[in-house]
């Protein structure tokens, strides 16, 4: 029978902050596709399965385009029109629009690159972890850890001076945190182009050894350059934040996983890989079928809003083994935790490297690191944010 997901849940049950929302999990024990009717009276779908999912992820019917995301899952916005996105803002756009913006990218993010950046995310991270240490025994591991080491290493690809980083720091978490008003969000999202306008305008003067200085070397235009900055600034700084403080607490709750990696240095890539399947810090996204589709039996009318459920999918026992277990030894690997085909996350390897080098090292500084607080009562962020984490993550450790 068709299973119909009436709204989507706005909280995750009590002591399972890891966990998908139990309503979600529901809906893919029914089967991998569900209908959602979308607060505005759209007839949309819900896909919670890692086969559908990745399949549409692959499927150039379906658009990303920003002007056909007409509907929100949680907000009746009327008859509003929507815009299409800023030019440079190419994860919202389709072909051929996507790879003029995505294209000069690529050889800038590749696997040896980030590689050779290693040493430096090392030093950045011996640098706050040694912070840490002297004002110890206590620290909000959020602030402390999490934030500061990919803003920097952020700061320095693109050439932003780290000490500009309150200047977007804040306004990056308003617009991505789930708790801000539609003013607020429109007074971050113009404060952070406002800067980039200037970043860009002093890169063309001034060209630094940096990726944007780089970019300016060709025909794309200022404000070309100011939507590109904003989507790696924003993607690069706060979800691998997220991912350092959330994954953090979830090996703290999982104290035999934590013993392992530990006594383990070689489970380090397979225990960053099952952190950003079990976690999913970007939950879901939208895509917009062009044509009529045929999917999981279902036909998908052109025009219709899929909703893509990421935590689901990578919590799909027909894709994993015990799903909703953190297995650092993991052999079922191919999460979609960074998407899939042409809009994979360009990002991907430079996130790897972060926590690869971060993660062991804060658990080997600290050995009796542990919360400060009791578990439940780590201030998390709500699931109306683009991306999910904690506020704050207090921990101590014996001195």
């Amino acid at each position: 029978m068709e299973h119909t997901v009436t709204t989507l849940p706005t909280a995750r049950r009590p002591g399972c902050p890891f966990d998908p929302p139990k309503e979600l999990i529901d809906a893919r024990e029914h089967g991998p596709i569900s209908r959602f009717p979308f607060p505005d009276g759209h007839q949309g779908w819900l896909i919670t399965g890692y086969d559908l999912a990745r399949s549409v992820l692959a499927d150039s019917r379906f658009s990303s385009r920003k002007e056909l995301m007409r509907h929100h899952p949680l907000i009746d916005y009327g008859d509003i029109e929507v815009p299409p996105a800023p030019p440079g803002e190419f994860i919202l756009m389709d072909e051929p629009q996507h790879s003029r913006y995505r294209k000069p990218l690529v050889g800038k993010f590749t696997v040896r690159r980030m590689r050779l950046l290693t040493e430096r995310v090392e030093q950045i991270t011996a640098d706050h972890l040694d912070a840490m240490e002297k004002a110890g025994p206590s620290a909000d591991l959020v602030t402390a850890f999490a934030k500061p080491i990919p803003a920097i290493v952020i700061c320095e690809l693109l050439g932003v001076p780290y000490k500009d980083r309150g200047r977007f720091q804040d306004q990056i978490d308003k617009f991505l945190g789930g708790e801000s008003s539609d003013e607020d969000l429109i007074a971050a999202y113009t404060g952070v182009q406002n800067y980039l306008a200037e970043l860009v305008a002093a890169k063309r003067a001034n060209p630094t050894d940096d990726v944007l200085s780089d970019l300016t070397d060709s025909d794309l235009t200022d404000e070309e350059l100011r939507g590109m900055a904003l989507i790696l600034l924003s993607a690069g700084f706060d979800t691998t934040a997220n991912m350092l403080a959330l994954g953090t607490f979830a090996l703290l709750q999982n104290p035999a996983q934590l013993a392992a990696l530990r006594a383990e240095p070689a489970l380090t890539d397979g225990a960053v890989e099952e952190l950003l399947r079990y976690l999913t810090v970007v939950k879901m996204l939208q895509r917009t079928a062009l044509e009529d589709v045929e999917l999981g039996g279902h036909t998908i009318k052109a025009g219709t809003t899929v909703i893509l459920s990421y935590n689901t999918a990578n919590r799909d026992p027909g894709r994993f083994t015990d799903p909703h277990v953190l297995d650092l030894r993991r052999q079922d690997g191919g999460h979609l935790a960074f998407g899939h085909g042409i809009h994979q996350c360009l990002g991907q390897q430079l996130a790897r490297v972060e926590m690869r080098v971060a993660l062991p090292a804060l658990f080997h500084r600290f050995p009796t690191l542990r919360l400060a607080v009791p578990a439940e009562e780590v201030a998390l962020r709500p699931e109306a944010a683009d991306v999910y984490g904690v506020k704050s993550l207090p921990v101590t450790w014996e001195v």
